[in-house]
């Protein structure tokens, strides 16, 4: 019976959660191919500044880490480089990325990858009380508070969002 999917509809990304006693609400939305994170926003009624995406990225030697990034922010690769120490970081190919999270690409939760990644965050996302980030498939977002992000993934704290 293999599948990401149980009849309750739940993900890793929610069972990890849940046994772990994290307060979570649940965000269903409409997916949108490439709607990305201004979509789910839009649709949910949220600021895209507190809807967070989840980005598989590599290092120069192809390996794997998480970026969480606001929804209307972009990452500098080249400060987040510097800031951790390698010496270029690029987004994965959507299937590498899909190999290392677990989930289809749209669909990426920081939580319960199939790989343990490092994880680095915006800083400024701790400032915020409550975030939307992808609860482990597409069309899912989950309502938490961002200081989970470090309890559960170690996340660290980075400054490489620009403006789109």
């Amino acid at each position: 019976m293999g599948g990401k999917k149980s009849s309750s509809g739940q993900t890793p990304a929610t069972q990890l959660l849940q046994a772990r006693g994290v307060q979570f609400t649940e965000l269903p939305y409409e997916y949108l191919e490439h709607g990305g994170a201004e979509h789910s926003a839009r649709v949910l009624g949220l600021d895209p500044y507190s809807v967070v995406k989840t980005l598989v990225m590599q290092d120069q030697d192809g390996v794997p880490l998480i970026v969480l990034m606001h929804g209307n922010r972009q990452v500098s690769t080249k400060n987040l480089a510097r800031q951790i120490g390698a010496k270029k970081v690029e987004p994965c190919q959507p299937e590498v990325a899909q190999r290392h999270s677990g989930y289809l690409v749209g669909g990426t939760s920081p939580f319960a990858t199939r790989r343990v990644m490092p994880v680095y965050m915006e800083e400024t996302i701790l400032a915020l009380p409550k975030i939307a980030i992808n609860g482990g498939r597409r069309g899912f977002l989950i309502g938490i508070e961002p200081q989970v992000c470090i309890e559960l993934l170690g996340a660290k704290s980075v400054q490489c969002a620009i403006e789109k």
